[in-house]
């Protein structure tokens, strides 16, 4: 068992006897510094006042203590640690020890499209391969105008590949397909039956799909005369929008597996992404799972539509979350939390009732600040003041000396946020954003 001395103030201390009967395989006493507040502690502090650690193997500090750790360390004879932010996050933070969660690999390559690649400027065409590169496409894919030759295309691949990038054109255009096979393209989408006859022309791995309205059988039949002339072939038995078949295609996914086991597979993750009216990043994250089942190759993806903004950086982790778990034959829950963005990662939150007690115990006039239940809670020892509008609550304080005013507009606004998302406020510190936030 471990034995911990917990270094507290006098307002948290009831709660933190409260919270310690509940962490598993510890030791706990309890240090009560003269202080109210122990966020307010510094460990400069704390060493002027903490003189023995009471038998104790070590010794935890609220979270939110600033200063250097070791030489308390060293006055003390033990480690020090810091400890969560808010005591609420105790029990977890003793959950006990878990494999580190270390994104390292990945199987699936994405394939970032430039859908208007054949009218951009080359400096600008190059701006966003280096853009998609960064976030973790694998390939860049420049996508043709519909129906129609791609002008220069052999120029434009030419000109990424000279830059470092692997390339794929997106073009129905037997010509333009031709032409940026000559020019050292890496991937081609797509073939038909109409534009099978090419394959012979073309040295890269080609995607083969069916003809039309036709479905899976004209898919069979495609991939079987793309697979007999001896060409890389790679089949995308294509992805419908959500109320447009989707469901329907996605089992397609399954039986081209089924039927080719050991054959290349492409999913177009835009095909959903682009067409539904939400956030891209939980559809991003269901489509690198079922990616992940089928054994997918490929996910060729899309920044057009605003809700899409991101989706390459999206999939990457992603992908990489899925490839961990999977790995694991594991959920993809209790990992690293950064495809959580919109929402919240499970927390304990205050109850009105617990605030009222901690109010209660506050003598001086700085204010604390909670959300809970949908509401705003800010209190001192003069005022108590609940409510879910940041205005009318600043308005309910009184008299504000100007840079007070300035800090306690941004924390509540701050803690409006998190009332409005259901995520977890603590007061100065950043709310959780997942990968969005990174860096803050």
């Amino acid at each position: 068992m471990r034995r911990i001395l917990f270094v507290t103030g006098r307002l948290a201390a009831p709660s933190l006897e409260k919270v310690l009967p509940r962490l598993p395989e510890v030791g706990a006493r309890v240090a009560v510094l003269p202080i109210s507040v122990a966020a307010l502690m510094t460990t400069e502090w704390i060493g002027r006042h903490l003189d023995d650690t009471l038998d104790c193997d070590e010794v935890l500090l609220p979270g939110l203590v600033r200063g250097e750790l070791e030489p308390l360390e060293r006055k003390l004879g033990c480690p020090v640690h810091l400890g969560p932010k808010d005591l609420k996050d105790l029990p977890g933070h003793f959950g006990g020890e878990r494999e580190p969660v270390v994104y390292e690999g990945y199987r699936m390559k994405i394939v970032a499209e430039i859908v208007d690649a054949w009218r951009l400027p080359p400096a600008d065409l190059l701006a966003l391969a280096h853009r998609y590169g960064a976030a973790g496409a694998d390939l860049i894919d420049l996508g043709g105008p519909p129906g129609a030759p791609f002008p220069a295309v052999g120029d434009a691949v030419r000109r990424l590949k000279e830059a470092g990038f692997c390339v794929s054109v997106d073009s129905l255009d037997g010509s333009t397909l031709v032409e940026a096979s000559r020019a050292g393209t890496d991937l081609l989408l797509s073939l038909s039956g109409p534009t099978l006859h090419l394959i012979e022309e073309l040295e890269a791995p080609v995607v083969v799909i069916p003809d039309g309205d036709e479905g899976l059988e004209s898919l069979w039949r495609n991939l079987d005369r793309a697979l007999a002339s001896g060409r890389p072939v790679v089949a995308d038995p294509l992805l419908s929008p959500l109320l447009f078949g989707f469901a329907h295609s996605l089992a397609g996914y399954g039986e081209v597996r089924r039927r080719y086991p050991e054959i290349p597979i492409l999913m177009g993750a835009g095909n959903v992404t682009e067409l539904v009216e939400a956030d891209s990043i939980g559809i991003n994250a269901l489509l690198a799972g079922i990616a992940e089942e089928l054994a997918i190759d490929y996910l060729l993806t899309t920044e057009v539509v605003s809700w899409t903004a991101g989706t390459v950086q999206e999939l990457d982790r992603a992908r990489k979350m899925m490839f961990w778990a999977s790995r694991r034959a594991s959920l993809a829950k209790h990992l690293r939390g950064d495809l959580v963005v919109a929402k919240a990662l499970p927390f304990e939150p205050y109850t009105e009732e617990e605030i009222r007690e901690l109010a209660s115990q506050v003598k001086d006039r700085n204010f604390r600040i909670f959300v809970a239940a949908g509401q705003i809670y800010i209190f001192n020892g003069e005022r108590f003041v609940a409510g879910d509008d940041p205005a009318e609550i600043f308005r309910r304080l009184g008299p504000l000396e100007s840079s007070h005013a300035f800090y306690l507009g941004r924390e509540l606004e701050r803690a409006d946020t998190a009332r409005k998302l259901g995520k977890k406020y603590v007061q100065e510190s950043p709310l959780h954003f997942g990968y969005r936030g990174e860096g803050e």
